[in-house]
């Protein structure tokens, strides 16, 4: 899908995984730069390496106006507590990018005609998050918004943002943090709490994730 104008797309990483970060990117392309996007190989994130997409992104970053917002575990957890609904922290996230990537490119002097995210919630929910911070922009939500190349060069965006925090942190501990939330995940979570103790596991973890207790649960016998 490739729908005409200059258009921000918006794209998140993190939200189902139990360690890491939480990152929302947005990107600002028209159709004149879609041959660019097909050069360098955007296309969905989750279809590209951990080894390549550093590389993608930082080709991207030169070139495009772009934004990241990422919550640590910390704030993440700090916000959601707050809030108490992942799809309201989303919208808000998604819409301080927004903001931000429609300042960057008055900056370069390049008109902003929609803003397309992939689908997380009622688009209602975006709408007003933007209306809070006083930007009116069209927005759409789209199932599969990675479809559209500038949604899915902002997973990129967020995709290698991710994966660099996520390696920050498993460098930090000593620990390799898996993505995800899988019994795999339990198994990493219960190995940092056994070493360092509950502390360290809020640090880098999300809270509210079934995980977190599960992870709190170490076999003293071992």
């Amino acid at each position: 899908m490739n729908p005409a104008g200059n258009i921000i797309g918006v794209d998140e990483s993190g939200k189902g995984d139990f360690f890491g970060p939480l990152v929302v990117a947005g990107l600002l392309a028209g159709d004149s730069d879609l041959p660019y996007f097909k050069e360098i190989g955007v296309r969905d994130s989750k279809r590209i390496s951990d080894g390549r997409i550093g590389a993608i992104d930082e080709q991207l970053r030169a070139r495009f106006p772009h934004g990241v917002v990422v919550l640590m575990p910390e704030e993440y957890n700090r916000r959601y507590g707050m809030i108490r609904n992942l799809n309201v922290l989303l919208a808000d996230c998604h819409a301080e990018v927004i903001a931000d990537v429609i300042r960057q490119g008055l900056k370069r002097r390049v008109r902003v005609d929609l803003a397309i995210s992939d689908k997380f919630g009622k688009t209602e929910r975006l709408v007003s998050a933007l209306s809070r911070i006083d930007c009116c922009l069209r927005v759409e939500q789209l199932v599969r918004g990675e479809s559209v190349p500038q949604v899915a060069a902002a997973s990129i965006l967020a995709r290698a943002e991710f994966v660099r925090r996520m390696h920050g942190l498993s460098k930090e501990f000593g620990i390799e943090l898996p993505k995800g939330a899988s019994a795999h995940v339990d198994q990493a979570g219960r190995q940092l709490v056994a070493q360092f103790g509950e502390p360290a596991l809020a640090r880098v973890s999300k809270k509210h994730f079934k995980n977190y207790q599960r992870a709190l649960i170490v076999d003293l016998f071992r």
